[in-house]
């Protein structure tokens, strides 16, 4: 139950504790506990002692030594209640961290007083998916410094650009780079940024690595939430709306693909094959299938209406961070850590071809029949995504790209990079439009 030492303010959710008068509940009460301090060290990627805390089903059983996490109405017979509560530095939980604080323990104590109840559906369920969605801090008026833009998006009609903040997303106007509105109550980083087909919902992906993923979903033009989907224990990396606009699919670090009616936001479909986190998702052009790129160092397709894997592809030999499709949906491009963009048939996954970029790719983002790319050879990179050729080579960051898209309208692109970045240019005759740096308040 150690605590996640980072060197970046994390997502905050502490619960609010219950009324001396009202029964303690897991959901809104305990489930946070146990996000906030232990499961950096109990969860599904690492259970010390046998014991796992990401679900309730889990934080039930016992672990290795045979004893019982929680024994409901008896104290003296919680082992994960004694540890907390031990004073030996050795064997009090959360190792190596600040205890759980007064308040803490005499919720888990009222807790299990009353019976250790589980007051959700489903036992089994991820902890992240039960608790309520957290209010998230507010992000600084001003920025000490840059961030890195790992999402960017042009709004519909051209006139902004959106980038993730520090938990919040930022528009921007194109005309000048000056700040246009702030939205805020958004995870501590941004991975993805879509708008819906009609344009009245933004949706931002992200979340606190290790801890919370989330997309949550504004409205686009007053920025108050609509509603938060695909809540799992670690950072949302993708989201993609299918081409109706009526589905969206999340994916992300904890290596699955979740399909959501979307405004409505029901769930209808998890979809788990990758070992290893999902970096970006592609629908095909019918909406059928979904592809999927993994750090598993494989690329995968599935059919929509079953799930079930269709082919694979493992020509990288690295993580595969890009997906997207060709324009007759008989190709499947993808791109990550080898360097370059790969295309290759999804009937049986046979390469056909490549393309060579000068360092890592992170992002494919195809609109319309143009795929732009985003990579640590410090450019945007147009490529026909019908013929697989390279249209033209945008320069002048200083620092890695790591996100990028084009506006039909416009015909503008934009990239954004780590060193807080963003550059605009006209894809006509590759002129460079606008530069400014991401972040409120720096210059």
């Amino acid at each position: 139950m150690n605590r996640v030492l980072q060197t970046i303010c994390v997502v905050s959710l502490l619960p609010a504790f219950a009324n001396a008068q009202e029964a303690a509940s897991f959901k809104a009460d305990i489930a946070p506990i146990l996000i906030n301090n232990c499961l950096a060290c109990h969860g599904p990627k690492k259970a010390e002692g046998g014991y796992r805390v990401d679900t309730f089903e889990r934080f039930l059983r016992e672990g290795d030594s045979g004893a019982a996490a929680i024994t409901a109405a008896n104290h003296d017979e919680s082992e994960s209640l004694r540890r907390i509560k031990s004073e030996d530095e050795f064997e009090r939980m959360p190792l190596e961290g600040e205890p759980l604080s007064a308040e803490e323990v005499t919720l888990l104590e009222k807790w299990i007083t009353e019976g250790a109840k589980y007051d959700s559906d489903d036992p089994k369920a991820p902890l992240a998916t039960i608790v309520p969605a957290p209010t998230h801090p507010v992000p600084p008026a001003t920025y000490p410094r840059s961030v890195p833009i790992t999402a960017v998006a042009f709004n519909p009609d051209g006139s902004q650009v959106v980038t993730g903040g520090y938990h919040e997303v930022v528009l921007w106007n194109t005309a000048d780079g000056s700040l246009f509105k702030r939205i805020q109550n958004v995870g501590q980083r941004t991975f993805a940024l879509r708008f819906s087909k009609d344009g009245q919902h933004l949706v931002a992906a992200g979340g606190a690595p290790g801890r919370l993923g989330e997309a949550r979903i504004f409205n686009a033009t007053s920025g108050e939430l609509v509603s938060v989907v695909g809540t799992t224990s670690d950072v949302v990396l993708d989201v993609q709306f299918n081409p109706a606009g009526d589905r969206l699919a999340v994916a992300g670090a904890d290596s699955s693909i979740r399909i959501y009616e979307f405004p409505a936001g029901n769930l209808i479909r998890t979809i788990s094959s990758h070992s290893d986190w999902i970096m970006a998702i592609a629908w095909d052009n019918e909406g059928k299938r979904l592809a999927s790129g993994s750090r598993d160092k494989t690329a995968k397709l599935f059919d929509v209406e079953t799930g079930e894997l269709l082919v694979t592809y493992s020509g990288h030999n690295n993580p595969v961070k890009g997906v997207t499709f060709h324009p007759d949906n008989n190709q499947i491009y993808t791109a990550g850590g080898d360097n370059k963009v790969h295309w290759w048939n999804s009937a049986d996954a046979k390469k056909v071809g490549e393309l060579a970029l000068g360092g890592e790719v992170y992002k494919l983002e195809k609109i319309g029949g143009m795929i732009t790319t985003s990579s640590a050879d410090k450019t945007i990179r147009q490529i026909d995504a019908a013929t697989q050729k390279e249209i033209r080579n945008y320069g002048g960051h200083a620092d890695w790209t790591l996100s990028s898209s084009f506006h039909e309208g416009t015909k503008r692109i934009v990239g954004g990079a780590f060193d807080g970045a963003v550059k605009i240019w006209n894809t006509e005759d590759g002129a460079e439009v606008l530069s400014f740096v991401a972040a409120p308040g720096v210059k």
